[in-house]
């Protein structure tokens, strides 16, 4: 490009007027469905409340589904107040008794001339009143007045469209209250207009984007519309071609890569909670013994273990400017690269008993849970993590399920016990230096296991304590507490049954107890998590 070329490009800016072509980003938009996914355990209704609802990207509003249904809704409200439908078939009524009065005259004035011509008058005294009952009857009539006949024949090219236009007015008659009478052509127009509405209303509110017209939806709605609805569908075809989603029979997943995604949101919104209301940054993450690899170094950054390449370090100065005194800034620091050795094992026993499902507490617990699970495989990822969930049983949960987990409903009773029992299996099989589980749960426990059989057990009053459970579980935690696993509990609710059992917890095993709100959950984790990494061990 010559510099005259150069010199005649101009770019401008404009207001966002929504003509402009909206481009988006799989990210984003896997954003918002990660954020309607914190409200639901179902993938599938995420999706749907994101469609109907539409979405904000950087002030720009894509439309969803229910704005483009209430549109349609007000241009059918607009033809209601506008025209009625009493004339709809005057017309063609007219042309009906137009031919049978000229087939009447003919037949009185044959009359005594040929037989069956008073027969033929009978039955056309008797003519239903209704349009095209009137025309399917005369259809067997033998014509004495060949005109009549002719016209007739015309007139029954329009049958289907009288019938249709019939059953139409009939239905609907009582909603078109407007001024302008409209006559057979334009209430034919308008009738295969509302069936198209609907037909469209039907399409935009099963959210099935491959039966929505796009034809119709533009002739009906506009052609800013019609743009608008564009950008909703590149919405879906950036959720399933980023590889975020993949097909499962007639719905679509999250894949691995979604699940991981959903985790890394979790997390980033856990510590931007922690930067409002803390001063300063996190420290680096040392995972226990760190050994130094001296054939491998990099640029010393805030918070690296000060291990100096002095010979690298004083190049970099030199480099920059020769003499003495040597000059030296924080860009000139070498150091070497660190091995860091695993140091924990831990497992997180998430309460999914049916009163989970108050305040957002399985919501906030199950993000903290996401979070977790990728802050530590992402910086931590020699140390061990699973996670248990335990309602009336204990299950181990899975990465790739729990976006979908939800609390439940069949089973209603809190076995903590089971899912102690079952995270100390889980730690035994990846044995470290520090062990440790922690538990979220919004009650005490109201089942257990007794001889390999199930008991369930109503607590004595609403938020009382049933006591069996209670003994039962504080075995479990005896047994944890001699092979030297910490428990740390977070508790949801804050009655004094549930504070006095998680009191006996920690005199037993001497971890931690800590009350917190469910929109607090993840920044106190998070920060006691970080809190033992900072521990050489």
């Amino acid at each position: 490009m010559t510099r005259r070329e150069m010199a005649a490009v101009v770019t401008r800016y404009t207001q966002w007027d929504g003509t402009q072509r909206l481009k988006l980003d799989a990210d984003k938009v896997f954003e918002k469905l990660a954020e309607y996914l914190s409200y639901t355990d179902d993938v599938r209704q995420a999706m749907d409340w994101m469609m109907r609802q539409g979405m904000d990207f950087d002030g720009v509003k894509v439309m969803g589904l229910e704005e483009f249904i209430e549109q349609l809704r007000q241009e059918m409200r607009q033809r209601y107040r506008d025209f009625n439908l009493k004339n709809a078939l005057s017309e063609m009524e007219q042309k009906l008794e137009d031919i049978l009065n000229r087939e009447r005259a003919t037949l009185e004035s044959m009359k005594g001339q040929k037989p069956g011509i008073e027969e033929k008058q009978r039955e056309l005294s008797r003519m239903p009143r209704r349009l095209s009952e009137a025309m399917r009857k005369l259809e067997s009539h033998e014509f004495e007045d060949a005109q009549a006949k002719e016209d007739f024949d015309q007139l029954l090219e329009e049958y289907e469209n009288i019938r249709d236009l019939e059953n139409f007015r009939d239905r609907n008659q009582h909603m078109f209250h407007g001024p302008k009478s409209l006559g057979y052509e334009d209430a034919l127009e308008l009738m295969r207009e509302m069936e198209r509405m609907r037909q469209l209303e039907q399409d935009l509110m099963s959210g099935n984007f491959d039966t929505i017209s796009m034809e119709d939806l533009q002739q009906i709605l506009g052609q800013q519309a019609s743009k608008d609805f564009q950008n909703l569908k590149q919405v879906m075809v950036l959720l399933t071609q980023s590889g975020y989603m993949v097909p499962k029979g007639d719905h679509f997943q999250l894949s691995p890569k979604g699940v991981r995604r959903i985790g890394q949101l979790a997390l980033r919104d856990i510590y931007q909670n922690l930067l409002k209301d803390r001063s300063g940054g996190h420290m680096t993450d040392h995972r226990g013994v760190t050994e130094m690899r001296p054939e491998q170094t990099k640029p010393y950054a805030y918070g690296d273990p000060l291990n100096l390449n002095l010979v690298a370090t004083l190049k970099h100065a030199l480099a920059r400017k020769a003499g003495v005194p040597l000059e030296l800034r924080p860009e000139d620091f070498e150091i070497y690269e660190n091995d860091y050795a695993s140091s924990s094992s831990t497992v997180l026993c998430l309460d999914m008993s049916w009163s989970m499902s108050w305040e957002g507490r399985f919501a906030a617990a199950k993000k903290v849970a996401m979070a977790m699970e990728t802050l530590i495989r992402s910086k931590f990822p020699r140390d061990y993590f699973s996670i248990v969930g335990f309602y009336t049983r204990a299950v181990e949960l899975k990465l790739k399920d729990l976006p979908e987990a939800s609390w439940n409903m069949g089973d209603p009773f809190t076995n903590l016990q089971d899912g102690l029992r079952l995270a100390s299996d889980l730690l035994g099989r990846h044995p470290s230096r520090n062990q440790h589980i922690i538990v979220i749960t919004d009650g005490q426990p109201t089942a257990y296991f007794l001889n390999k059989r199930l008991y369930c057990e109503w607590p004595l009053s609403f938020g009382g304590i049933s006591m069996r459970a209670a003994q039962e579980t504080l075995k479990e935690v005896e047994r944890i507490t001699r092979k030297g696993i910490t428990i740390n509990t977070f508790m949801l609710d804050d009655s004094p049954s549930l504070r006095a059992f998680v009191d006996k917890m920690t005199q037993i095993n001497r971890g931690r107890a800590l009350f917190t709100r469910p929109d607090h959950l993840g920044e106190y984790m998070l920060v006691d998590y970080l809190s033992k990494k900072r521990k050489r061990v």
